[in-house]
């Protein structure tokens, strides 16, 4: 996205947080266009986020303006600090969130939450490692982006391992068409 931002003369800003994923944890990042002043989104400023894993949405949804657009992949990896509550718990009364119950308080915000399988999609592009592309996909398809989508592809096939282009072409379109048809319902 900072690519395809750049090379369509937008100024970009971003900010993000290394190292919590080798450590089993939440990794975020603030990307901003148009003409930033900091690269940190305040709270409830946000038009969309991105997110590969369910609650990670759900953990950052503070950041999303009212009725912003969430693009989420469906699949749940919960924390080892969940992990250790569940496990630890003889009478299994507790539970992980589901995904439906994660939209569910996305909703509370937004209604425009499309959550789509996003390893599948890249498994059906050929390579389970386009994920990012199919969530890319997905994003560029929201009417409200500033970029258009051909741009964006244009700087995902630029800048992907020149074996994986095909796949990585395939994922982000088939993310752009599930996207596409999401937010037409």
């Amino acid at each position: 996205l900072g690519k395809a931002a750049v090379d369509s003369g937008l100024k970009v800003m971003t900010g993000e947080q290394h190292g919590l994923s080798q450590r089993q944890g939440s990794i975020y990042v603030h990307f901003r266009l148009g003409d930033p002043i900091s690269p940190l989104i305040p709270y409830g400023k946000a038009d969309m986020m991105i997110a590969m894993e369910a609650s990670e949405a759900l953990r950052y949804i503070e950041y999303l303006k009212d009725d912003g657009v969430v693009i989420m992949s469906n699949r749940i990896m919960p924390s080892v600090t969940e992990t250790k509550s569940v496990v630890q718990d003889k009478e299994k009364k507790t539970k992980y969130l589901d995904v439906s119950q994660i939209v569910e308080r996305l909703k509370k915000i937004t209604n425009r939450v499309v959550l789509l399988d996003s390893l599948d999609l890249a498994i059906k592009a050929g390579n389970p490692l386009t994920e990012n592309s199919v969530l890319i996909g997905a994003t560029v398809a929201c009417a409200d982006f500033p970029i258009s989508a051909q741009e964006v592809k244009k700087a995902v096939l630029e800048l992907v391992p020149p074996k994986t282009i095909d796949a990585n072409s395939k994922a982000f379109d088939l993310g752009c068409n599930v996207c596409s048809e999401c937010l037409k319902t």
